[in-house]
Parts: structure tokens; sequence; C-alpha cells
């Protein structure tokens, strides 16, 4: 078996493990700090959408021997509004002009086709209105608020209100997050942004409801016990699901970095990055909520539970007790080379401690006669 296998086997069994959940403080301030710069990000340069929602129009061109930089000075300069040009196979061009009058699209096709040295009749031409852009926008928010009311009903009755309340926050803080870095880098909304925020929004509630279910199975008849904390048996079900989290987000991130940064950068297929910032950026968002956020929210929201705390302040009592008694016992061991001495209960074989227990069994048929019996 592979370290990482072991490792992962040992988790599980509680052997070996890291306070995620003391040291929850600690993760809730992490992100609170990069929410609040994705909102400060989000409020300073807002999002860059693309036509579908604002409306506007695409010129796909013939090939062109004009650069990129001189295609966009000219779509500018025709159209009155900022472009976005991309280089497409055979040396064409996309240029995609947003919030553009559709009236004026004739005349932006002949100014371009002038400066592009192309025939006006060759290039095709695009347009979507700005009512539709909105209608499209309004569907896409729609979508995502019931996405979101489901996800709470569910949680709700297959967990409890709480996780499902976690659930929530862990959601938004992914939403937020991913948003915001699309502000900060200027990279276009598309309807394929949208779809990749829903895609890692479901990704992200996968990995929250593995360790949600690990949660309910160990806390089940957890006050009839006086060993672990609820704060306690959520820690050990994050570690539980750790290895099986990494592996999921590590598999599910190099794809899409592969779209991202081999398609989108070095390729130079412009219209891969909508998608896929999303996605990576969601994947690794929705991954750390699930271990840093809701689970830790979980246990404070039930540590405030009343039988919650009386089960804290009982375990504690306890643990303090064998802490005690621990030091008395200590305090009466013998000192030096002294033998300890065995302890018999009732009729009960005797308890030798430590490596007097092969001496002993040696020992025990001493004195006895030998021989076979007639």
């Amino acid at each position: 078996m592979s370290k990482l296998g072991n490792l992962g086997a040992r988790l599980y069994r509680g052997e070996v493990g890291y306070d995620f959940v003391g040291k929850r403080k600690i993760w809730y301030g992490i992100s609170i700090l990069i929410t609040i710069t994705a909102i400060v990000g989000l409020a300073v340069r807002g999002l860059n959408m693309g036509i579908e929602f604002e409306g506007g129009a695409v010129f796909n061109t013939p090939k062109t021997s004009v650069s990129v930089s001189e295609a966009e000075e000219s779509a500018e300069k025709a159209s009155g509004h900022d472009a976005i040009v991309q280089k497409l196979g055979d040396d064409a061009m996309r240029i995609q002009i947003a919030g553009v009058d559709i009236k004026k699209s004739d005349q932006i096709k002949e100014a371009l086709a002038e400066d592009l040295d192309v025939k006006a009749g060759d290039i095709n031409a695009d347009l979507v209105g700005p009512s539709w852009g909105e209608q499209i926008a309004n569907k896409a928010w729609q979508g995502l608020a019931i996405f979101m009311v489901l996800v709470v009903i569910y949680l709700a009755i297959a967990f409890e209100w709480r996780m499902a309340l976690a659930a929530l926050i862990a959601l938004i803080h992914d939403i937020t997050i991913t948003v915001g870095v699309y502000a900060l880098v200027g990279f276009e909304v598309t309807p394929g942004t949208v779809i990749g925020l829903l895609t890692i929004l479901g990704y992200s509630l996968y990995d929250t409801v593995v360790v949600f279910d690990s949660l309910k199975e160990q806390s089940k008849d957890l006050t009839k016990q006086t060993q672990y904390t609820y704060s306690e048996v959520a820690n050990r079900s994050i570690n539980g699901t750790l290895v099986r989290s990494i592996n999921t987000t590590v598999v599910a991130l190099l794809p899409v970095a592969g779209l991202l940064f081999i398609g989108g950068g070095v390729l130079g297929a412009g219209m891969l990055n909508d998608i896929s910032l999303s996605l990576f950026v969601g994947l690794a968002a929705g991954a750390y909520s699930s271990i840093f956020i809701a689970t830790p929210l979980v246990a404070d929201f039930k540590e405030r539970e009343p039988q919650m705390k009386a089960l804290k302040k009982r375990v504690l009592a306890k643990r303090a007790a064998a802490a005690a008694k621990g030091e008395s016992q200590e305090a009466q061991e013998p000192a030096g080379d002294e033998e300890p001495q065995d302890v018999v209960v009732g009729d009960a074989t005797p308890a030798v401690v430590g490596p007097r227990t092969q001496s002993a069994s040696r020992g025990r048929g001493k004195g006895r006669p030998s021989g076979k019996r007639r």
C-alpha cells in the first residue's frame, strides 16, 4: 500500500489527525480576508459581462494580416465601445463589441472591412439585443436561487438544519470568491461561466455531504458516552475523509488546469477561459470550504445546544478526574528498582504489569508434581 493509502487508513481509524475544528478561527479569518478582497475587487472593477448579458455584436472576419491590437483599435474607433479581439485559426479574427447599438452593425462592418482589408460580405455578424441579454441574466440568477433553495431543503431533510445552514454559507463563500476572481482578472462573463459556477457548486456540495454523512454516522447516540465532544467527532469526520477529498480535488483540477493554462494561455483559445477559470477557482474554493468552513461551522452550531454543552462538561470533567487519578497513581508508584506487585481481582488470572508476564508464566508450574497421573 502506498504512503498516502497508509495515511488515509490511519486518518480513518483515528490513529493520526489534524485539529481542523480546534483551529477554526484561523480558517474563518483566512476566508473572511479572501472574501473581503473578492468583494472589493468586484466593487472597484466590476464584472466584464459578455454580449449574451449586455447585448452587442460579434464579427467573425476571414484571414487578415492585421494584428490583434490594430483590429481592436479599429473596432473601438468604429463602434465607440470597448472591443475584445481574439485570433482564430487561419489568421481569422473574432471581434466582440458589447453594449453597441445593433442598428450600427452595418456601419461597423464597413469600417472593419476597410481597416482589415477584407470584403464586407465576408464578415459574419451575430447580433444580440439588450433585452434578450437582460432576460438571460435574470434566468441565470433565478436558476442559482432555485438551486440554493433546493440544496437547503435537501440537506435539512437528509441531515439537519444546522448542516443545511453551514452548507449554504460554504456555497455563498465559494460563489463570492469565484466571482471576485473574475472581477480581478477581468475575464469575460458568459453563459459558460454560469455553467461553470453551477458545476462547482454541485462539486462543493458533494464534497461537503461526504463529510456530513460521516459526521452523522459517528455522532449517533453521542450523548450516551463521555469520551468525545461533538467538535472532536466532527474533527475525526474531516480527517477520515481528508485523503478522499484531496484525491478527488486533485484529479478534478488537473484537466481543468490543462484547459485554463495550456488551452487558454499557451494555445490562445480564449473562449475556454470563461468556463475553465470558474471551474478551477470554484473547485479549489469548494474543497477548502468543505474542510475548513462547513464542518467547523456545524460544530460551532451544535456546541451551542444545551445537551452538547452538558456533554462537553461531562467529557472534560471525566478527563480532569482521570488526569488527577493518574497523577496520584504516579505518586504511589514504587521508586528505584522495586518490582511492581501483581494485581489480583477475585478469582481472575493475575494481571502482571510489564515484562513480568512472560517470567510469571514460565514459573507458573514450579512446585507442582510432574509426571503422568496414575
